[in-house]
């Protein structure tokens, strides 16, 4: 916050120093454009803009198209009002903007909209108001995301297209002020880098109506990442600031303070066996062991133009939507890698089934394990028990423990972190106890075999948090045809929640309808007699 304010009084002493001139010419006295907040209220008043706009121009990322916006409006009044004018004071970074209201003959003419009509086409200030008012959602209420792998299928599908509120759990403002509004780490068709690195602001977040809850699904940037999304020659991994790491899309199975286990599989929570949510549709690999004869009865059910490999996909997915099984992987024996217990059980009615048994992990060392040290023997189904971190809470530190918590330390929290023979020292300082600065989550895919987890890169922190999703507003089936592409049933439903999913989909139709013919009946009203006047 500190940070914050600094910038912020930095800012307004450069505006100062910048167009006291101006504010004299316009009228006004030189100490108002050093008073923040104030000055940029008079400046409003200078080229006759409302003053809401203050909201938008103290928006990081915002604030930068609002900059470009402001300079062409500053110019204009004082008459300079070619927009080559504009590009010199973007390039010399608001040095011209001094230069020319220091000029004598520089002088204060107000606002001409023929002109600004005239520089200005309409098509262009729409699409800047539109980029500016989408930006602000995007940044600080709603955001559509897409679903991209099936790490939480059945919950959530390949293809679902989501709005994500970002004012559930407080809206994150962007640590990277100079990057592109709209898009993400890349920019599109080109490529290449959306942002500048540096300078990066302090998190800072603001007011929520919620905290995370166990169970949530919850939208956070990747903690680990450094895969290169753009093209860069220097190698195969690239810095990314916070706010530019990758999204992703998990389960909140463990929240701060959590006592977090999993036992064959089965996740405790406190020594507690896990209840989920009815819509959670938890999956996990099955082998499952046939009697030869099984072979006989799919092609007998299917017909003999086909082997038994070839039609055991298509039972399973015909009969159980399942759509990963790797085929026999013996004369009596396949694999499906993505199935519910329900599933489970039906496949143990057929015909010819003689078991259907979990395939988990033994509590073994796995080096892709998370915290990625021979002390922990934990696997993907058999890990902890470890508590996940809170806020304010101190923890003793050893060389023993130190695998669990090193990346808290020294990424996430921001400490010089180096190890002395058996002596741990944290910003030079020699340490037996750490206490952290923020709460930490423990995000897990509902496709527990198929999903790339906090199990293989640990914690999530609190300002890794981006938001919640709340609705569903697209489905979209890439292997479908026609119509069939969209899957209908999944438009406008909830997310998260008690009970199973709810549908939205009338009440938008509706609305759609009313809102229709009302803009109808009120140009039939009203639109006659605007053309009169």
């Amino acid at each position: 916050m500190v940070t914050y304010l600094i910038v912020f009084l930095g800012v307004a002493l450069l505006q100062g120093v910048l167009l006291w001139k101006g504010y004299q010419k316009a009228g006004y006295k030189a100490w108002q454009a050093f008073v923040p907040v104030w000055n940029m209220l008079i400046l409003f008043k200078i080229i006759q803009r409302p003053w809401w706009w203050i909201f938008l121009v103290y928006l990081p990322v915002i604030g930068n198209i609002m900059a470009i916006v402001l300079a062409y409006e500053w110019l204009h009044v004082f008459g300079y009002r070619q927009k080559r004018y504009t590009l010199l004071a973007v390039l010399t970074l608001g040095i011209y903007l001094s230069y020319v209201t220091y000029l004598t003959k520089t002088q204060y003419l107000g606002k001409n909209e023929a002109i600004i009509a005239e520089n200005v086409p309409s098509w262009l200030n729409g699409i800047l108001y539109a980029v500016v008012a989408a930006s602000t959602i995007h940044t600080y209420f709603i955001q559509p995301y897409t679903i991209p792998t099936s790490s939480l299928e059945k919950t959530l599908l390949v293809g679902d297209f989501l709005f994500v509120s970002k004012f559930h759990y407080g809206a994150r403002l962007p640590m990277t002020p100079f990057s592109m509004p709209m898009v993400h780490d890349t920019i599109p068709v080109l490529k290449t880098r959306s942002y500048l690195p540096q300078p990066q602001l302090p998190y800072l977040r603001l007011p929520a109506i919620e905290k995370v809850k166990r169970n949530d699904i919850v939208v956070f940037n990747w903690p680990t990442d450094t895969v290169r999304f753009f093209r860069d020659p220097s190698g195969i991994h690239a810095y990314k600031p916070v706010d530019k790491k990758s999204h992703y899309v998990k389960r909140a199975v463990a929240i701060s303070g959590d006592k977090f286990e999993i036992r064959d599989g089965e996740v405790f929570i406190n020594d507690k066996k896990e209840t989920y949510p009815i819509r959670a549709k938890l999956q996990t690999s099955y082998r499952v062991e046939t009697a030869p004869e099984f072979r006989d009865y799919l092609v007998n059910l299917y017909g003999r133009q086909y082997t038994a490999e070839q039609l055991l996909p298509v039972l399973l997915f015909q009969n159980f939507s399942v759509t990963d099984a790797s085929g026999f992987s013996s004369p009596t024996e396949f694999i499906v890698q993505s199935a519910t217990d329900e599933v489970a059980e039906k496949i143990r009615q057929l015909p010819h089934i003689k078991n259907v048994s979990k395939i988990l992990a033994p509590r073994e060392y796995n080096p892709a394990i998370f915290p990625h040290s021979k002390n922990y023997s934990w696997s993907e189904d058999n890990f902890g028990p470890v508590e996940i971190p809170a806020q304010g809470k101190t923890i003793q530190l050893s060389i023993e423990n130190l695998p669990l918590y090193k990346r808290i330390i020294a990424e996430y929290e921001g400490n010089e972190l180096s190890v002395q023979g058996s002596d741990i020292f944290i910003n030079g300082q020699k340490a037996n106890t750490y206490t952290f600065l923020q709460n930490y989550y423990w995000m897990m895919g509902d496709n527990r075999h198929n999903s790339e987890d906090s199990r293989y890169w640990g914690f999530v922190p609190f300002d890794h948090i981006v938001g919640k999703p709340v609705l569903i507003w697209m489905s979209w089936d890439a292997n479908a045809s026609g119509l069939d592409k969209i899957r209908w049933n999944r438009l406008f439903t909830t997310v998260n929640g008690e009970g199973e999913p709810v549908s939205y989909l009338y009440w938008v139709l509706g609305l759609g309808i009313l809102g229709y013919i009302g803009y109808e009946v009120y140009k039939k009203k009203y639109g006659g007699k605007a053309k009169k006047s």
